[in-house]
């Protein structure tokens, strides 16, 4: 699984023009899942996400964690991050799990997020659409690889 996590000031994703998501201070994490993603992943890439210190403390230094800063969630699918670019110009995406595997690891992913952060988690819709906007604010941007955990 892998994840590209921003701090942002606001982040919305909208679908057919109709806002499905919006929130204000927070993350906004882009996810792309591949079939061999287990409970283990999700169990730690939730963790990592919501305990991640990146917010500023009194000091302005990141010392502070979304969940600690009563920062918002928004999770948006994205298949795109499984791509592969070893051989020409054109990206595989022969990693990126189909819609049968990916959708329950994703669903079971925004569960986790939820009780690990304590707060409702927003997210876009998979296999949609979207149009992501964000203000990062920073830019804080931090890409996680739950394949490289050890």
């Amino acid at each position: 699984m892998k994840a590209v996590i921003q701090r942002v000031s606001k982040a919305t994703v909208t679908i057919e023009n109709s806002v499905k998501s919006a929130i204000g201070t927070g993350l906004l994490v882009l996810v792309g899942m591949e079939d061999a993603d287990t409970k283990d992943d999700i169990a730690w890439l939730s963790s990592k996400i919501v305990n991640l210190r990146i917010f500023d403390d009194e000091n302005h230094v990141p010392n502070v964690s979304v969940k600690d800063a009563g920062g918002d969630i928004l999770l948006v699918s994205q298949f795109t991050l499984q791509a592969s670019t070893k051989k020409g110009n054109r990206p595989s995406y022969i990693r990126a799990s189909k819609p049968e595997v990916a959708i329950p690891l994703y669903e079971q992913l925004i569960e986790q997020l939820a009780i690990d952060s304590g707060k409702k988690i927003y997210t876009g819709e998979f296999g949609a659409d979207m149009k992501v906007e964000l203000l990062n604010d920073g830019p804080v941007t931090i890409v996680i690889d739950t394949k490289q955990k050890e």
